[in-house]
């Protein structure tokens, strides 16, 4: 499929990046809305909640101020001369005013008095606000706060008009002389839409700063996310041929410089492995390379013997006798290195091997006449510590000293060529060395020295030389058991091979 043109395709590719819900920026931009949302509005209840109780209180206070300072004449409950009305009941004295004090009038306020006797007369009547009025019952209990001197709270009622009201109680004079008690109340509603103006602004307020929060966040957002779009971007060009290339593990943030770390390590372990896997292949290829000729020149040579014998070398003794020694050399070697290459397969499948614990001293003290018999003239010598146990299994450690005994027998002289065999126990581990003071070894040749098919010198007779598989047995051997072999050679003084071994857990 075609690509859309760069123009047309960025615009779109960015659009959809932020309005795909599935995108992280759209979810982070919608949750953080949600979220802000959420405390604009819990905060716009708290503000009315708080608001509506400070004014309460607030015009509550005022008007409890307003009673206490106005004087008791006022309301027609006393005079300076003694004389006193009676505002329940008609008029005692010379005042000529009436129950109802008609000079005193408070706009949006109403007023009442009352006692503890279900009196209650409206100082206002039909000329102003109506007093709302409560039970008998509760005017007798805010009565005895008043003279107890308690603080009463202010009450919100509905007068008979529907008008709700903000009332409040005092004691017109001195407490405990039977007069009647005051009540002044004023409408909520100027209160109310001063609160819902308050909160009108608040969500007006509230709106610009979820735009101006939307667009500030949105740029804030997409320059947080920069690290990780352009982590994208790098993990999006890396394939098989670019495994080295590795992500900036620093980048001012932790949790994306933690991903960058854990694709580092991934990136890693995967170009490990493609060159684990490359090596593998190269080493298969080379490996079936080399079996393949090694393979070839043993049955080239049995075909020749054949085409000899056809052609009537059969009816030769001598001819036919050398030609059937010769296939059966040949056919020896055949069955050994499809047998070496058997057990290297078997030791590849199956790594770890059976054991059980050995006493390698007694285990080389069993082999020295075998080694004597084929070094013929050289000289073997065997420095042994006693009572020194692995675990591993007699037979193929017998190989693996045989293998290191027959390599040092085949690059020594034959009269002055000497071999030892040391052992000792260090460090919790067994080591085992084959040295001797031959020819040695080239130092190009020490690091592939183990490596199956592999001879030291290109020259050398196959014969002489073998397949080139005995030291990777001999190494495949060891490390099966949780050993290490190692090599050190030099020119014209000779080799030697070391084998460490674990100690087995009695000895260690």
């Amino acid at each position: 499929m075609g690509s859309l043109p760069l123009k047309d395709n960025l615009p779109w590719a960015w659009l959809h990046r932020w309005v795909s819900p599935r995108s992280l920026r759209s979810q982070l931009l919608a949750r953080s809305l949600f979220i802000l949302a959420a405390l604009l509005l819990l905060i716009g209840i708290l503000q009315f909640w708080i608001m509506e109780s400070f004014l309460y209180r607030n015009q509550a206070k005022t008007m409890e101020e307003q009673l206490m300072s106005m004087p008791p004449v006022w309301l027609g409950t006393s005079s300076r001369s003694g004389t006193t009305n009676n505002p329940f009941g008609g008029q005692s004295g010379s005042d000529p005013r009436g129950s109802g004090n008609r000079f005193l009038y408070i706009p949006d306020r109403s007023l009442a008095l009352f006692d503890n006797q279900s009196g209650f007369e409206d100082i206002f009547g039909e000329d102003g606000l109506t007093a709302p009025r409560l039970t008998s019952v509760e005017y007798e209990n805010i009565t005895d706060q008043i003279n107890d001197k308690q603080h009463v709270p202010y009450r919100i009622v509905t007068d008979n008009q529907g008008n709700e009201q903000l009332i409040v109680f005092s004691s017109p004079g001195p407490r405990n002389r039977g007069l009647p008690m005051v009540q002044m109340g004023t409408p909520t509603k100027p209160l109310k839409d001063l609160i819902v103006k308050q909160l009108l602004i608040f969500l007006m307020l509230s709106l610009l700063a979820m735009v101006a929060g939307l667009i500030l966040y949105t740029k804030a957002l997409r320059r947080t996310l920069i690290p990780l779009s352009s982590m994208v971007d790098t993990v999006q060009r890396i394939d098989a041929g670019s495994l080295a290339e590795r992500l900036p593990a620093v980048q001012g943030q932790q949790e994306v410089d933690q991903l960058a770390l854990s694709f580092n390590g991934m990136l890693e372990r995967l170009e490990d492995s493609f060159e684990a896997e490359r090596e593998s292949k190269e080493q298969m290829q080379r490996f079936l390379s080399d079996a393949s000729h090694e393979l070839r020149t043993p049955l080239t040579s049995i075909h020749g013997f054949i085409e000899v014998l056809k052609r009537g070398a059969a009816s030769n003794s001598e001819q036919l006798y050398a030609a059937l020694n010769s296939m059966y050399g040949e056919s020896v070697r055949i069955n050994k290195l499809v047998e070496d290459l058997l057990m290297l397969t078997k030791m590849d499948q199956a790594p770890h091997q059976e054991q059980e614990v050995i006493q390698l001293d007694s285990l080389l003290l069993e082999m020295q006449p075998q080694l004597v018999m084929m070094a013929h003239e050289r000289q073997v010598h065997l420095d042994l510590t006693a009572e020194v146990h692995v675990m591993a299994d007699a037979h193929k450690l017998k190989q693996v000293v045989l293998n290191l005994f027959h390599n040092a027998v085949q690059h020594t002289d034959s009269d002055q060529g000497t071999i030892s065999i040391t052992l000792y126990a260090v460090q919790h581990k067994a080591e085992l060395t084959v040295k001797d003071n031959g020819s040695g070894i080239e130092p190009e040749h020490l690091p592939h020295i183990f490596e199956r098919f592999y001879r030291t010198s290109s020259s050398r007779s196959r014969k002489q030389g073998g397949a080139g598989l005995g030291l990777a047995i001999t190494r495949s051997i060891v490390e099966s058991y949780g050993g290490k072999i190692t090599v050190r050679s030099q020119i014209g003084a000779g080799t030697e091979f070391t084998i460490l071994l674990p100690l087995a857990e009695g000895e260690a």
